[in-house]
């Protein structure tokens, strides 16, 4: 077996504000495997400034990898904890290495007979002009659950955005999910919930930051909306201290994003245990090209759950690689009259 990888930058339409700064373009990375003459391929979605594996070393520990290849898989996978989105792209890579089409990781009718996946609109942050312009597309291309970010611009203002949301649409029309991406401090964080669920509010990803479980679970407990953790996951990679994290803070909702926390097997890890204390989940990208994307929605669908989910980000990027995904009525679909691009693993290795 060969494996190769390859560094791929993503470019932003517009430049894109979250509470951690704004993003102008995103750099990922593909691991593509060769045996026999059938290639297989898995993206390595590192998110700078995010990922638990965003470190110097990163490049030098995909080489060691591909150079270490005929490990093989549970062997190098054992060996990658502390670099998750290695262990995503070459878990993707093996799946498709073995499948009988390298774009097709997870058979099932999302793929063979274009059932869709329900998903969440993402609203950037950026002035208010901006923000509901962004709403007003959303409603047009037929979202019903919109994902707001907040935390970057005066709070006052995003109340007002969410006000004049809720004074067009009730919650039955539209569902609002809020992302504070930890922006808020522990001593404000109660008060500001508070003030939120004014507006019938779905849920709130991550309202302060990571690793102050008692805080959270403090907020999770006297909390008037929904909390939902997601950076909190990161970084965890022991089934004990997940389970204890879950038994400490007590969300309401844990996010996974497969390229954050180490791939599927990982994820389904949290899943178990969510089930378990009867914790609400979704899945949600992580800025990945259609690769990344593709695997995580095919994955997804099999899951079979009716939540709304985070995977509309294919269509933020002015060279993503043309794929059979697309995003239409709130939904996101692998169209059968669509195909990857011919040659396109070839071309990512030359």
């Amino acid at each position: 077996m060969k494996a190769t990888y390859t560094r791929y930058i993503l470019n932003f339409k517009r430049p894109s504000g979250t509470s951690r700064g704004i993003l102008e373009e995103k750099e990922t990375w593909f691991i593509i495997l060769e045996e026999d003459g059938i290639q297989g391929i898995g993206e390595c979605g590192l998110l700078r400034g995010l990922s638990f594996d965003d470190v110097p070393n990163f490049g030098e520990k995909l080489q060691w990898v591909c150079q270490n290849i005929d490990l093989g898989f549970e062997v190098l996978f054992s060996e990658l904890n502390e670099f998750p989105s290695i262990q995503f792209g070459l878990e993707q890579a093996f799946i498709s290495l073995k499948a009988d089409n390298p774009f097709v990781l997870f058979p099932s009718h999302f793929v063979e007979n274009e059932v869709p996946i329900s998903i969440n609109g993402l609203i950037w942050m950026g002035d208010e002009a901006f923000m509901l312009s962004q709403l007003e597309q959303k409603l047009e291309e037929g979202f019903r659950c919109i994902k707001m970010k907040i935390g970057a611009i005066d709070f006052n203002t995003e109340l007002s955005i969410l006000k004049s949301i809720r004074q067009q649409f009730s919650s039955s029309e539209i569902e609002l999910r809020v992302d504070a991406n930890g922006a808020f401090s522990p001593d404000e964080a109660l008060d500001r919930l508070k003030q939120l669920a004014e507006y019938e509010i779905h849920s709130i990803e991550q309202p302060i930051k990571q690793g102050q479980w008692e805080r959270m679970a403090t907020l999770c407990k006297e909390t008037p909306l929904p909390i939902a953790l997601d950076e909190e996951l990161i970084g965890i990679f022991d089934v004990t201290k997940k389970e204890r994290l879950l038994q400490t803070v007590k969300p309401q909702y844990i996010i996974l994003k497969p390229s954050l926390l180490g791939g599927f097997k990982k994820g389904q890890e949290w899943i178990d245990l969510a089930k378990e204390y009867r914790i609400g989940w979704w899945v949600t990208s992580a800025l990945e090209s259609n690769v990344g994307l593709n695997a995580i929605a095919q994955w997804t669908y099999t899951l079979n759950t009716r939540m709304l989910q985070g995977l509309g980000t294919g269509s933020l990027y002015t060279n993503n690689l043309e794929s059979p995904l697309e995003v239409a009525d709130g939904k996101l679909f692998y169209r059968k009259n669509k195909n990857w691009k011919q040659n396109l693993i070839h071309e990512l290795c030359t």
